[in-house]
Order: structure tokens, then C-alpha cells, then sequence
């Protein structure tokens, strides 16, 4: 939605209008706004008495516009406030929350956790004010993306979200999805892709000798649904940089490949509660060195012959053949 910036004119009318008890209406129609604009003029640019004036909007307005040039820096003043406010235990989103309140400027409280993290780094002490002592931020909090060209989810056609056709995995014309992830053993040593078909709930898994590098991964996806080029439209995947080779992936199987939003994992919930399930024969911290591709084979035999609720306790496998069988499709065991 494209930002509305209102001028000094149009502010002075707003607050002339407002004190002769015009309606929100009758001062969009006269400044030629829409009514929401100046029902949120009204209410982001109040005085603390809830007031609206000219003078104190449009001073407002200016440090607001001040404050959201690059570089942004924090006004002294405003940064004494805020250590203040950390030592007397305050969280960064109470403190955020209660500027805001205050109409005061605003800092987000990621921000806020950043001047902690630059004191603690200096040997200052105001990380010990915070409830958690920073234990918990064990990733940066911007997470740079190096893999090439991507596609995110929102591009991907909707009917991929219903799981109602097969055909293409997923959908009878427009989408099928194979939802990608990787499991890593310990220290990042070993790997193994698993694939999961959104309507039939199949799962596909091979290990990765090479660990979670792209161009292995690359040849395992190909090869395994190189037997269903027919029926792969779409293929999601994380942001690893296992993915690097995407554009290779869905070219060699005519297809596309999606990539979820950062920290997102909901937005591939089949394949996550999939590798949960396979957790039960592969438990975190095991060593991948114990499990040769006979026994992950085996694993993927047992996850998909085991009946599901949700598919009426039929098993994966068998709705995944029965919807091959009726579109006449010829495949190998």
C-alpha cells in the first residue's frame, strides 16, 4: 500500500475543519484524501490530551520524517532514557510500548536489544538488566541470503494450499507441491533429503554423503523424481543453502521451485511434522554413520505404509499409487 504524505496546508485545514466540528468526511472530501488517512492523521498525530493541532502534528510529522533517514541515531537524550528505563529491569518491548504510549519517538525494541548487545560486546553490564541475560539469541537476527534468483512462497499459486487434486501433487492443472527439507545429524555431519507429496502425504528420503552440499542434492532430487517428471509442478523449500542449484533442480524436471519466508517453518508444516515422524527411528544427536541408505529406506518403507487419520487410515503409499493408477500413469516399483 503506497504511503500518504500529507502537507502543511493540508494539516492546517484538517485542524482549522476539526475545531469547527466538521466530520472526518466533509475534511477528506476538502483536502482530497481519503477518510482513513485523516481518521490515522488524527490518531498517530494527537497530543497526549488527544487533541489534534496544527503546530504539534506537523512537528510530529517533521521529527518522525527526521528520524527515518539513514542512518537513524538516537537522540542522546532518547538514549540516556532508554538505559535508564533498562536498569530499572524494563523489557525492550515495554520500553518500546511505552514510548509509543507517550508519544514519544518511537525505537524498535530490536534496536534496543542491539544497544544492549554493543554494551555487553564493550564490557558494559546492562544485559544482566534484561530477564534472559541474552542466552536465548544464539542466530543474528538478520540472516544474509545468498542463493540466487529465488521465488518466495508468495508467488506460488494458491491452490497448492488445498491438497485437494492430484495429478500434479497437488492440484489437477495449475500446481502440485513437493514440500524439500534436509535432517543433519550431529555437528552437521551427514544429511538426508526427504520429499513429501502434499495430497498423499508420500515421503521420498535418501542420505546425502556429502552433507548438505547443493550439487549432491541436486542429482539425489532429480534422480528421485525424475520417474514422476510428469507430476512435479512445484517443489518448496527452506532458505539452506542446500538449494543453492534451485534453478537447476526445476529446470531438469520442468518445474518450479518456491522458497518459504526467513524462520517460517510453518509455511512447509507437511515435510516438518514428516521429519518428526522419521525423528522416531532417527533421534536427534544420532550418528548418520550408523544408518546406511538400505536402513533409511526401510525407515521411509514404514512411515508410508502406516495408516494416516487424515487419510481416512489408509496408508501413504496406498492413495499415492491408487491416484497414479487412475491417471493411467506407467511408473516402476
Amino acid at each position: 500500500m503506497k504511503k500518504v504524505h500529507l502537507t502543511r496546508e493540508q494539516r492546517y485545514t484538517i485542524s482549522a475543519m476539526r475545531k469547527q466540528g466538521c466530520t472526518q468526511k466533509k475534511i477528506a472530501e476538502a483536502i482530497g484524501k481519503d477518510k482513513s488517512v485523516i481518521s490515522r492523521e488524527l490518531k498517530r498525530n494527537a497530543n497526549f490530551k488527544g487533541k489534534y493541532s496544527f503546530e504539534y502534528a506537523q512537528e510530529m510529522a517533521s521529527m518522525r520524517k527526521e528520524r527515518l533517514k539513514k542512518p537513524r541515531k538516537l537522540h542522546s537524550w532518547l538514549k540516556k532514557e532508554i538505559i535508564g528505563l533498562i536498569k530499572e529491569d524494563w523489557s525492550p518491548e515495554q520500553i518500546e510500548g511505552r514510548l509509543k504510549l507517550e508519544n514519544k519517538p518511537s525505537v524498535s525494541h530490536e534496536t534496543i536489544y542491539k544497544m544492549i548487545r554493543k554494551d555487553k560486546s564493550d564490557g558494559g553490564t546492562l544485559y544482566k538488566h534484561t530477564r534472559h541475560k541474552l542466552k536465548h539469541r544464539k542466530r543474528p537476527i538478520w540472516k544474509k541470503i545468498t542463493i540466487k534468483n529465488r521465488i518466495t512462497i508468495d508467488q506460488r499459486p494458491e491452490i497448492v494450499d488445498t491438497k485437494q487434486r492430484f495429478g500434479d501433487w497437488e492440484i489437477l492443472v495449475l500446481c502440485t507441491k513437493y514440500a524439500v527439507d534436509t535432517i543433519v545429524g550431529e555437528n552437521n555431519k551427514g544429511a538426508i533429503v526427504t520429499m513429501v507429496e502434499r495430497k498423499t502425504a508420500f515421503m521420498m528420503m535418501e542420505k546425502l554423503e556429502c552433507g548438505k552440499n547443493s550439487k549432491e542434492l541436486t542429482k539425489v532430487v532429480n534422480r528421485l523424481l525424475l520417474a514422476y517428471i510428469n507430476h512435479v509442478h512445484t517443489i518448496t523449500g527452506d532458505n539452506g543453502t542446500e538449494f543453492a542449484d534451485h534453478q537447476k533442480i526445476a529446470k531438469s524436471l520442468k518445474t518450479k521451485f518456491f522458497f518459504t519466508h526467513p524462520y517460517s517453518a510453518w509455511e512447509k508444516g507437511l515435510i516438518e511434522n514428516t521429519n518428526k515422524l522419521i525423528r522416531q527411528y532417527i533421534p536427534k544427536k544420532s550418528n548418520f554413520n550408523e544408518f546406511n541408505q538400505q536402513k533409511i529406506k526401510e525407515i521411509q518403507y514404514k512411515i508410508n505404509n502406516r495408516p494416516r487419520k487424515n487419510l481416512k487410515f489408509k496408508s501413504p503409499k496406498e492413495i499415492f499409487f491408487l491416484n497414479l493408477q487412475n491417471q493411467k500413469v506407467a511408473f516402476r516399483c
